[in-house]
């Protein structure tokens, strides 16, 4: 095990953790997640794996919620047939069965591309199937994401508390904004070592990486995709939120800078990412317009949204026309992605995924054996049609949560965290490699999950008790 600088960051926000609790820790829990590249120790024995902060976060909270009174019997409720956590156990024990089995099943079946170290350096090799370290790490990742999501789960279950939710995502906001622009910042007065400590874990640092002259944001990841996936979770949330009309006045503030560094953060699959969630945000506004009188704010947003829209496109086409820096910019960014030889690898990875599913006869390669370049298809080339079957019944009983119980501000909450889940997805559609949505997505339902689940249990209570006086 190797002790690197980010290891005492990490002993330090566990150790106020275990102080605080679940429910007043939440907002230290969840700003860790800003801290994507910063390792709470290194594992040379297992290929240079990186056991990261937020991972021994997610250990703490669910050991946290095990550990209390009554913890073990209300964990058990959180997996209660039909609710999210039911189907997460489902794919959780058939995770562990296609990371262990399926590679030694389909053993040189099949061609598979997997990651290869050697001296520090990753690559991405096209090798016969065969059991490889990455089943392991890539089961352990899965499960932190299954643990963490039913400690939140049960925890909020308990005490469906919407507004200590609502203050740890503008924590976490704060924290990933001011970490994005610190890390823009310290590059331009020649300081780029500044951000060192926090960037320990063993994956390639893509932080001084350019684009049309600008220093792509990086913030406290290795590279800006990946500070773009947070970005827009936070968008997505924080979006929703203000137009749902959220209580705190500092929603659309939020909104505000979430925006700005989802726009200067140049992370071409963020802002395709982006636009798909737009699109599927408005489009559910919709249906819901179908049921019930549109909100104000939803109508300002449409109505916002179509001009700068149409101005929008007037202006790029204008830019891209006349001025050669913006042409070159959004050349390199969005029109020839796919041309270059980064798209053409990432389609081909997407090609051999979806012939190790024909090929493993629709089980999977296993998970943690194969390499692609969007989660459908990472889900069918690794876990198969069972697998992929059981992830989509989790992901829509958490988007078929209802808001009950009589609380505005809680209904609002779950349905700016199932907002920030569908902008998680959107990028994972685009360019996540394996199955796992990350931890943070998993915090994000189970929080959900809690305060559905608990503000309903609340309402039935409610009734009895007034059954009972009557």
């Amino acid at each position: 095990m190797e002790i690197v600088a980010s290891t005492f960051l990490s002993l330090a926000a566990i150790a106020a953790l275990m102080v605080m609790g679940p429910h007043r820790g939440l907002w230290l829990a969840m700003a860790m997640a800003p801290f994507g590249a910063a390792a709470a120790f290194n594992l040379p024995a297992l290929g240079g794996a990186s056991i990261l902060a937020l991972d021994l976060m997610a250990v703490t909270l669910f050991g946290l919620v095990i550990l209390s009174r009554d913890g073990m019997r209300q964990v058990v409720g959180t997996m209660r047939m039909g609710q999210p956590g039911f189907w997460l156990l489902l794919l959780g024990l058939f995770c562990i069965m296609a990371a262990l089995f399926l590679p030694r099943v389909f053993q040189g079946q099949t061609e598979v591309f997997s990651i290869a170290r050697s001296e520090g350096r990753t690559a991405i090799i096209s090798v016969p199937l065969r059991p490889n370290v990455g089943n392991l790490t890539q089961l352990f990742r899965i499960g932190l994401g299954v643990l963490a999501f039913l400690a939140l789960a049960t925890a909020f279950r308990r005490r469906p508390d919407a507004g200590r939710v609502r203050r740890a995502m503008i924590v976490v906001t704060c924290v990933h904004v001011a970490l994005g622009w610190l890390d823009v910042i310290s590059h331009a007065v020649g300081l780029p070592e500044l951000l060192e400590p926090i960037r320990t874990a063993n994956y390639a640092m893509l932080t001084e990486s350019m684009m049309g002259g600008l220093k792509r944001m990086v913030g406290g990841f290795p590279e800006a995709s990946s500070y773009g996936y947070l970005t827009l979770a936070l968008f997505g949330f924080w979006l929703q939120y203000w137009v749902a009309g959220g209580r705190s006045r500092l929603g659309f503030w939020m909104l505000l800078a979430t925006v700005v560094v989802l726009l200067r953060g140049t992370s071409s699959s963020a802002y395709v990412a982006a636009a798909l969630f737009c699109v599927s945000f408005a489009g559910l506004a919709y249906l819901r317009r179908l049921r019930h009188r549109v909100h104000r704010r939803t109508a300002a947003v449409w109505a916002v949204a179509a001009v700068l829209a149409w101005l929008g496109a007037i202006g790029l086409f204008a830019a891209y026309q006349l001025v050669d820096p913006v042409a070159a910019y959004l050349d390199r960014a969005l029109f020839q992605k796919l041309e270059g030889s980064s798209g053409v690898e990432r389609m081909s990875w997407n090609a051999q995924a979806f012939s190790n599913f024909l090929e493993t006869w629709m089980m999977g390669a296993g998970l943690g054996s194969i390499r692609a370049s969007n989660w459908l298809l990472a889900c069918l080339g690794s876990i198969g049609l069972i697998g992929t079957g059981l992830f989509l019944g989790f992901l829509g009983a958490t988007a078929t949560l209802r808001e009950q119980g009589g609380d505005q501000e809680r209904a609002v909450v779950i349905r700016a965290l199932k907002a920030a889940c569908l902008a998680l997805f959107c990028v994972a559609m685009l360019i996540l490699p394996t199955p796992d949505l990350g931890i943070f997505f998993f915090m994000l339902a189970g929080l959900a999950a809690g305060l559905a689940r608990g503000g309903l249990l609340r309402a039935r209570h409610g009734a009895e008790v007034a059954r009972r006086f009557h």
